[in-house]
């Protein structure tokens, strides 16, 4: 059985004079692909309703406990937030952001659950491991 989720992700990246538009949004879209980012203000702006493609790129780099670590640490209520590095996200790889943010800032993003908890979307998102395996609830 498989549960129905109802998220709302927004991604934002500064785009710098420096860099080139398009390989931002290259960027957003190695990680989302779901994502279709806008320009506005200095900035590319995207909006999906699933973390698919982003927990496939976690599952296949075997980064899930620092995944689930980052996400748990900035769950507020039904909302946690996240950054990862553009140069990363450009290479198709997930490179979580801590401490100060890179000169061309990073890859900021917002996921709001509604359905089910925001606890349950990021087991489905990143599950617990065993071994370095993810364990998966029989529920799920």
């Amino acid at each position: 059985m498989s549960a129905v989720y109802s998220v709302d992700v927004r991604i934002e990246a500064p785009v710098n004079d420096t860099e080139v538009t398009d390989r931002v949004a290259d960027a957003i879209q190695n990680l989302f692909p779901e994502a279709d980012p806008t320009h506005q203000q200095g900035a590319l702006v995207a909006e999906v309703h699933t973390m698919d493609g982003f927990s496939e790129l976690l599952h296949r780099r075997e980064i899930l406990d620092t995944a689930r670590s980052v996400f748990f640490d900035n769950l507020e209520g039904d909302t946690f937030a996240f950054d990862v590095k553009k140069q990363a996200a450009f290479e198709g790889r997930i490179n979580f952001a801590v401490g100060d943010p890179s000169e061309l800032g990073d890859i900021h993003v917002n996921v709001t659950v509604t359905e089910p908890s925001a606890e349950e979307y990021i087991d489905y998102v990143a599950p617990p491991t065993e071994d370095g395996q993810p364990v998966y609830d029989e529920d799920t």
